[in-house]
């Protein structure tokens, strides 16, 4: 279960115990452009990194958050609109949740993926292959950053292991966000670039007005 009441009444106790768990944050927020574009211009360009001894559990993704529940749970709870849990669980029995990536919003648990903004696959060439096995995971479950997102399944497997520089979303009012994020992560996890991902990096944000 996401948490322990003490001391609510016993109608309280009934609508917890119905409804979602505990009110998080908001999805972190994305720099601004300015900020974005001076973490852009300080990224070390470099030629990836071999992609030998890559696996995506090496980065122990939805491990237990302390309260109990997986991230992938935390993000369903965070992300979502009407989310129920269900009875005495963290996982979500329903809801509904955007994905802005391709402007769409999915109504089956099953079928809201959550998208690492930069994908592990990019993370391990870009530097993460030097990471320890508690850096990878910090990474890999990072509620901290604009890392990980909701997106419909056909967008996260479009998407897949890809960089801005090869595929971007469909939703072109995402663009700017997007970089802002991208950029983010990469500048917060001291990851690499590449000359490609910075210029379509670059491209992105010059779409933003904020």
């Amino acid at each position: 279960m996401r948490r322990v009441f003490f001391g609510l009444p016993a109608a309280a106790l009934l609508l917890a115990a119905v409804s979602a768990g505990p009110a998080l944050a908001d999805p972190p927020a994305p720099p601004s452009a300015s900020t974005a574009r001076s973490e852009l211009a300080a990224l070390t360009v470099a030629t990836p990194h071999s992609m030998n001894g890559y696996a995506r559990d090496k980065f122990d993704i939805w491990a237990s958050q302390p309260d109990g529940c997986t991230t992938r749970q935390e993000v369903l709870a965070r992300d979502g609109k009407n989310v129920q849990d269900k009875p005495g669980s963290c996982q979500p029995a329903s809801g509904s949740w955007y994905s802005v990536y391709d402007n769409s919003t999915v109504t089956e648990v099953a079928k809201a993926t959550i998208d690492h903004m930069v994908p592990l696959a990019m993370a391990w060439k870009s530097g993460a292959d030097t990471w320890t096995p508690d850096q990878r995971k910090a990474f890999g479950n990072d509620l901290k950053d604009p890392q990980l997102l909701i997106a419909s399944e056909s967008s996260n497997s479009s998407k897949g292991d890809s960089g801005p520089d090869v595929w971007k979303p469909t939703n072109h009012a995402f663009w700017c966000t997007y970089a802002e994020d991208y950029t983010h992560v990469k500048s917060v996890w001291k990851l690499t670039t590449t000359a490609a991902e910075k210029s379509a990096l670059s491209s992105m944000l010059d779409t933003c007005t904020n």
